[in-house]
């Protein structure tokens, strides 16, 4: 047989081994040179096409609001309001009260850890006055220094939450995360004490958590793009967010250890999750796209003698031989080139 230009080729293995499989019951040798008669029971075929391949891994994920963390009292007194379960808490919203006095959110990295009043100095200080600012009061300089200009703001703030207006902050008197809130779990109970643990916390985002086997981990990065099945078959698009660098071990129902690093997938429009809080979901993961390529299923793959690949085409009653290389495989396909866009190609059976 030849191919191409005149190469002469044999095609091994499967359903090609050419000297034995290609029969005078099945193909006779035709007139020309690198031509074969078609067999008598006309072959499955396709057509050469010119389309987008796309390789995806498809896994398991949990959709939820992500990590959690608590809230824990360290003020004294007695807790007399609560937020319900599921509640969404801003900056300056109340996030329990004890005594009647009112607990707010400041946004923020430092946790309070000692009283904030005219002459302390610090990193703390600016997280104080970024998060007044940013509540509309003013008078005082966002800097590192608690002057009276700041205590002055501080009691326009503790008045307007209807607090004594002491013009300094203690540690008990506000709760600090790192923006908005969601609140997970009440821990505490109304007439409790407010010393000791009060919520279960996570971030107001929700996001899809993925363990993802560590012999994956070369198919994702940051901005990988990823679709989420929700349990009513609803498909939402998203962008892989982080990937974990540490692996961790667990057992599986079967008893086999599973290595696997956790990837966080953002949706791109929440709305679309509905009301699903928590739930369990299929993530398909685009690791890798190829467009506007010329492409042939699988199984139209032959093996040739001397290496690489070859494809049956057909032309008219006859079929011959063309090399081809071979890309990217995806969907049941595979990328091709060294044939042309429209030719038929035989699948065997």
């Amino acid at each position: 047989m030849t191919v191409g230009k005149g190469r002469a080729i044999a095609v091994t293995g499967g359903v090609a081994v050419l000297a034995a499989a290609v029969s005078a019951t099945a193909i006779g040798v035709g007139g020309r040179s690198g031509t074969a008669v078609a067999e008598r029971t006309p072959p499955a075929t396709a057509t050469v096409e010119r389309t987008t391949l796309t390789e995806t891994k498809q896994v398991d994920g949990t959709l939820g609001y992500g990590d959690t963390a608590a809230v824990t009292g360290r003020g004294q007194g007695t807790i007399t309001w609560l937020p319900d379960p599921g509640a969404t808490i801003t900056r300056g919203r109340a996030v329990y009260s004890a005594d009647a006095d009112r607990v707010p959110l400041l946004y923020g990295t430092l946790p309070l850890y000692r009283v904030l009043t005219t002459g302390v100095e610090g990193r703390d200080v600016r997280q104080l006055e970024q998060n007044l600012a940013r509540l509309g009061y003013d008078g005082f300089t966002v800097d590192d220094t608690f002057t009276s200009a700041t205590r002055a703001a501080v009691e326009a703030w503790q008045d307007d939450l209807g607090l004594p207006e002491t013009g300094r902050v203690a540690p008990g008197d506000v709760v600090v995360h790192d923006g908005p809130l969601r609140v997970a779990e009440v821990k505490a109970a109304l007439g409790g004490q407010a010393a000791g643990p009060v919520l279960t916390i996570t971030g107001t985002t929700r996001e899809v958590t993925v363990a993802l086997d560590v012999a994956d981990r070369h198919m994702v990065k940051k901005g990988t793009k990823a679709s989420v099945e929700l349990p009513d078959g609803t498909t939402v698009q998203g962008t892989v967010a982080s990937v974990g660098k540490v692996a961790t071990q667990a057992t599986d129902a079967q008893g086999e250890t599973e290595t696997t690093v956790e990837v966080i997938v953002s949706v791109r429009d929440d709305a679309k999750l509905r009301s699903y809080d928590t739930a369990p979901v299929d993530v398909t993961i685009v690791s890798a796209k190829r467009e506007n390529v010329l492409a042939v299923p699988v199984a139209a793959l032959l093996a040739l003698s001397e290496g690489g690949y070859g494809v049956q085409v057909e032309e008219g009653p006859a079929t011959r031989y063309v090399a081809v290389e071979t890309g990217m495989f995806a969907d049941g396909k595979v990328e091709v080139t060294g044939v042309d866009e429209g030719a038929t190609v035989v699948v065997p059976k």
